[in-house]
């Protein structure tokens, strides 16, 4: 508020507060500004130096309740309180904040900074091992991908010292013992607020206990704190919900993600569009998307991303008798089924299915798009089945449709591509380890094991056909995508074309919890923190964002060499025959895997899944119930969408089939 604008009170409005009920030991501490109404303050201490802004206009509540703004029944310390505002009924008091424009508070017990705070930046959160070791420092601003970074690069010492030093500095540079609320924030019928920093537009509605933390809430996103919720040491980012009973300790939550229903997490990390209802989390890296809906369902000392975790899913993160040392890391696009269990520490490969309980620690980030089957106390792996399951494509395409950030800065950059260089190298590794095991094992084998895992002779074999029908499909994407870059009159266009842009993007490509980027870049941005060329947090987050920016650039780079050793000749080089082969059998594989996803889908339209419909009728009653609540197979928009899919690509392969034969001719 702007000092210059202030009075102290005139003896007549001091009489009308006295008149009013209200009390102060120094009427002089007391400032006002023009336009101040001391009628509208009724039954309030004031002790500390305090200013007071225009208090006119009037609040609507729910019911089409309207109360004139004001301060009523409250004790006031130390602080500043801007226009419109309404403040009724509380029974301890309000010290040391800030207070903005057209707040309402109303019914609360306590609010109050106790002394300097840092309004929760600057926790250690101890992710992965709850024993401690993998320490993730936690501020405003945070990044799934330097989250990643601190978690999992502990051994460049020198590099996370650095970045623990620039978060320090940041939560340092932010301390104060004066405490905000943001304009247009509303909070209601809470006990306990001490040392929390409220953004804008906030709502806190019955919250039992706000300590130490920051709830980042924009007019563009606000964050919701509900009933019984209970936050200590935390972050709130913009657009996040904790409500319902939930207990968050030693978090951070964030942009767009949900805690709710009596959830519990400890020491754990949340990003973008997380989910977590009625169960429990505890020293857990959740990357974008993570999704946990039930009471019986505990993730305990794992990386998850793009995760789904079925009802009674749980790990165990004490393997021998050292205490809860160990960890897992389940990659991107995975699902665990209802009493799923996992012995740490594993490493799960993207987008596998696990079903059952797995004793032995297996390894399978090699065969992502994977079941992962318990049978008899033995895990068992059918490699790339996942690639034709109409879930897996379901997934992909619903997470970009349920992105809850409305914020216009997004803090993590998400990439949603099913295949990539990082799942592609996977499948390109996880064919040459299948043919290893088939070479060393021989044809007449039934059953091969694999990093504490049995495939089946018939699984391996169709693994090697699945992946190698995935990679098609991705080199064919990458090369009609280019190709449509161009202007191809003449073979030297084309060959021009398919040539690489730079260096970058070489090499092996990792997943830092959401932002898919080649390893050599993330290695160059580590040692540029550690020289000292980067110093500042915003620097590294700004790297993060050119690898998103940029990532199809880098991702051609990667395909072209890629090419050159899965295909045995570079892409540049290639004759037009060559190249129209491709497409051809990029043509089938794609058409190839819709119609394996067509397939899927129509088991959800079989008879036995009739089962419970026309309960009261006969088999003609029962079909017609079902068209009712599900429909009809071919009118079903996902099976529509495969089959306009199926047209789509084949024109498409067509037309580029047709430009390239034009090409030919020209040549």
């Amino acid at each position: 508020m702007d000092s210059t604008n202030l009075r102290t009170l005139t003896e007549s409005e001091i009489q009308i507060l006295k008149n009013n009920q209200c009390i102060s030991s120094d009427w002089s501490k007391i400032h006002v500004k023009e336009g101040f109404i001391a009628e509208k303050i009724r039954s309030t201490r004031f002790t500390g130096k305090v200013v007071v802004g225009k208090l006119d206009g009037v609040v609507e509540f729910p019911g089409g309740i309207e109360k004139e703004c004001g301060i009523y029944d409250a004790h006031i310390h130390n602080c500043t309180i801007g226009d419109h505002v309404f403040i009724n009924h509380v029974k301890n008091h309000i010290a040391n904040y800030e207070i903005g424009d057209h707040v309402v508070i109303d019914n609360i017990d306590l609010c109050v900074v106790e002394s300097e705070t840092s309004f929760g930046n600057g926790i250690k959160v101890e992710v992965l091992d709850e024993t401690g070791g993998r320490e993730v420092t936690i501020y405003n601003e945070l990044s799934a991908h330097l989250a990643y970074m601190q978690a999992f690069y502990k051994h460049r010492v020198k590099t996370i010292q650095q970045i623990e030093k620039l978060i320090q500095d940041y939560s340092t540079g932010i301390s104060s013992p004066i405490g905000k609320i943001g304009s247009y924030t509303k909070i209601s019928n809470c006990k306990e607020i001490k040392n929390v920093y409220i953004g804008e537009y906030a709502e806190v509605h019955g919250a039992s206990k706000l300590e130490n933390g920051s709830l980042n809430s924009k007019k563009e996103a606000p964050v919701m704190i509900g009933h019984d919720a209970i936050a200590r040491n935390f972050i709130a980012s913009s657009g996040s919900e904790i409500s319902e009973g939930a207990i968050v300790d030693n978090c951070f939550v964030g942009q767009g993600c949900i805690l709710s229903s009596q959830y519990s997490a400890q020491n754990s990390l949340f990003f973008a569009n997380c989910q977590g209802f009625h169960g429990e989390a505890c020293s857990v890296f959740a990357g974008p998307y993570t999704v946990t809906h039930h009471k019986s369902t505990l993730l305990i000392a794992g990386m998850f991303s793009f995760c789904n975790a079925g009802s009674g899913s749980n790990q165990s993160n004490h393997m021998y008798k050292l205490g809860p040392i160990h960890h897992g890391i389940v990659e991107r696009g995975s699902k665990t089924t209802s009493d799923s269990y996992l012995l740490w520490p594993a490493k799960i490969g993207a987008f596998t299915l696990v079903m059952g309980r797995h004793y032995k620690n297996s390894d399978t980030s090699n065969m992502p798009f994977s079941y992962l089957v318990e049978n008899k106390d033995e895990s068992w792996l059918a490699p790339g089945v996942n690639l034709k399951s109409v879930g897996t494509i379901r997934d992909v395409m619903k997470w970009p449709r349920r992105d809850k950030r409305t914020d216009p800065v997004k803090l993590d950059c998400v990439n949603f591509n099913l295949l990539s260089p990082f799942t592609i190298q996977k499948m390109a590794n996880g064919i040459d380890k299948l043919k290893k095991i088939l070479d060393i094992s021989g044809e007449t084998t039934e059953v091969f094991s694999y990093n504490n895992t049995k495939i089946r002779h018939d699984a391996l074999h169709r693994g090697l056909k699945l992946y190698h029908m995935a990679i098609m499909k991705f080199i064919g994407n990458s090369i009609i995508t280019r190709l449509n870059l161009c202007e191809l009159d003449t073979f030297d266009q084309v060959q021009r074309c398919l040539s690489p842009d730079s260096e970058i993007g070489k090499g092996e490509w990792i997943d830092l919890s959401g932002l898919i980027a080649p390893k050599k870049e993330i290695l160059n941005l580590l040692n540029n923190i550690e020289s000292g060329q980067i110093e500042s947090l915003q620097e590294i987050e700004d790297v993060f964002r050119s690898l998103h920016d940029n990532y199809y650039d880098y991702e051609w780079n990667w395909t072209f060499d890629f090419i050159k050793e899965y295909l045995k000749k570079p892409v540049n080089k290639m004759s037009i025959d060559e190249l129209i082969s491709i497409v051809e059998e990029w043509k089938d594989s794609v058409v190839g895997i819709d119609k394996m996803l067509y397939q899927d889908a129509k088991k959800e339209f079989r008879l036995e899944s009739m089962t419970g419909f026309g309960i009261d009728g006969d088999e003609a009653t029962k079909q017609q119930d079902f068209d009712i609540v599900r429909g009809k197979f071919d009118e079903n928009a996902f099976v529509k969408e495969i089959l306009d899919h199926i047209k789509r690509k084949t024109a498409l392969g067509e037309r580029v089939v047709k430009q390239l034969n034009a090409v030919a001719v020209n040549t």
